[in-house]
């Protein structure tokens, strides 16, 4: 009862830390998302300087560990340019994981948009309508049903990636794990701990399985 007692305790400190965890993910990921649109449209522009330059923005964050972008963002680039220094560890977290989720959203969409029918190009062609009103009201959303899954995936693993902030003290759900672990002497605060992660995932998964299933039904 005792130990029952102690994980009770805690629960406010943890549940503290998890909303912290939910926003960062929810925010990064939605960045991630709104960026990487962008990101698509460059790669696969004809323009072939923007096609580099977000061909390789993508390979940079996807070939680099996020923790390293975090650690960098944070600390390094304070060095270099004083200008840049971002005092919110929040808002330094939420650059650094928006423009990482950015690059592996980016090619999602990239691989939702060219797996459309290329002959609804060549039909919105006919109709006169210009490149950009073309993905705007066809390819885009038709894309978007695709994209459900690996969203929904990349949601999940960023849902795990935010314990990464603890290297710079945002008291996400791990840093106040491992805060009350220093504090107690015990590391029987990670049992709780693990079971809300596991509780949230388990929600969003559901969230993210009844949105697929919803738009399946629309195809």
């Amino acid at each position: 009862m005792d130990v029952l007692q102690k994980m009770i305790g805690w629960l406010p400190q943890l549940l503290d830390g998890a909303r912290i965890t939910i926003l960062m993910t929810i925010t990064a990921t939605c960045a991630g998302v709104i960026l990487g649109i962008f990101l698509a449209l460059g790669k696969i522009s004809r323009n072939v300087v923007i096609s580099k330059l977000c061909s390789a923005y993508i390979f940079f964050f996807r070939g680099t560990p996020l923790l390293m972008q975090l650690y960098f963002l944070y600390y390094a680039v304070p060095m270099f340019l004083p200008a840049l220094t971002i005092n919110s560890r929040f808002l330094a977290a939420f650059i650094a994981y928006g423009l990482n989720s950015a690059a592996y959203c980016a090619e999602f969409i990239r691989a939702a948009i060219q797996s459309i029918d290329h002959g609804q190009f060549e039909a919105a062609k006919a109709l006169g309508l210009t490149y950009g009103q073309t993905m705007r009201l066809l390819i885009i959303p038709q894309s978007i049903r695709r994209l459900v899954p690996p969203v929904g995936n990349e949601f999940i693993m960023m849902l795990k990636d935010v314990s990464l902030v603890s290297i710079i003290s945002l008291g996400d759900l791990t840093k106040v794990t491992r805060s009350i672990n220093s504090s107690a002497a015990t590391p029987l605060v990670y049992i709780p701990s693990m079971i809300i992660y596991l509780v949230i995932t388990a929600f969003f998964t559901f969230v993210f399985n009844r949105v697929e299933a919803h738009v399946a039904k629309k195809e």
